[in-house]
């Protein structure tokens, strides 16, 4: 089931929330790759998709799938866990930032909103599915914040509201209903060409 949404429902999914053909995507957090895949065949082999994990066990999974997919778009980022991401200034598209931040102290998130500040291009996005808040089996960092609280939190640091998507989505190797957030940087001078 998870193989089809990955293929073929998440495509969808991520093209509703604004993903599209030659971006570039970060996918902080990306585990096995059940929204890397996705993300590779929406932005095709003209985007680039780089999947950032501290467990190199995932990621090497994750090299496997998506060489038995043919998906060359994907490169794999080993992170010892730390928040700081390892590419230019303004080279990135659209992050996701699915089912992670609850891991993060206060004081953590807060310096990873700056680090993707700093690296979405000015009209980029910023794609959060903030899982286990109170209104969602609350648990570790977020026992304690609404959904409103990590919002406003997102917004404190940057970026402003965009809009809110739901539907099935992938948590944990399931299919389940939730909600992502999408937020764009503010304040960044738009570069037209």
């Amino acid at each position: 089931m998870i193989e089809h949404w990955e293929r073929e429902e998440g495509v969808k999914f991520l093209r509703k929330i604004g993903m599209r053909p030659g971006q570039k995507v970060l996918d902080f957090g990306a585990r096995v790759g059940n929204y890397t895949i996705p993300a590779a065949i929406v932005v095709g082999e003209r985007g680039l998709v780089y999947a950032v994990d501290k467990e190199r066990s995932v990621l090497d999974e994750l090299k496997r799938k998506a060489a038995f997919l043919g998906l060359e778009n994907v490169r794999v980022i080993y992170n010892s866990g730390g928040v700081k991401i390892d590419l230019e200034n303004e080279s990135l598209d659209f992050v996701l930032l699915y089912d992670v931040l609850h891991y993060l102290k206060t004081r953590e998130r807060k310096i990873l909103y700056s680090e993707i500040y700093r690296v979405l291009e000015p009209d980029g996005l910023l794609s959060v599915y903030p899982k286990h808040v109170i209104e969602d089996f609350p648990l570790d960092e977020f026992r304690t914040l609404h959904l409103e609280d990590v919002k406003q939190e997102i917004m404190d640091s940057s970026f402003a509201f965009q809009k809110r998507y739901c539907g099935m989505i992938s948590h944990d190797g399931y299919l389940n209903e939730g909600c992502v957030l999408n937020f764009w940087p503010c304040c960044k001078e738009v570069h037209l060409s």
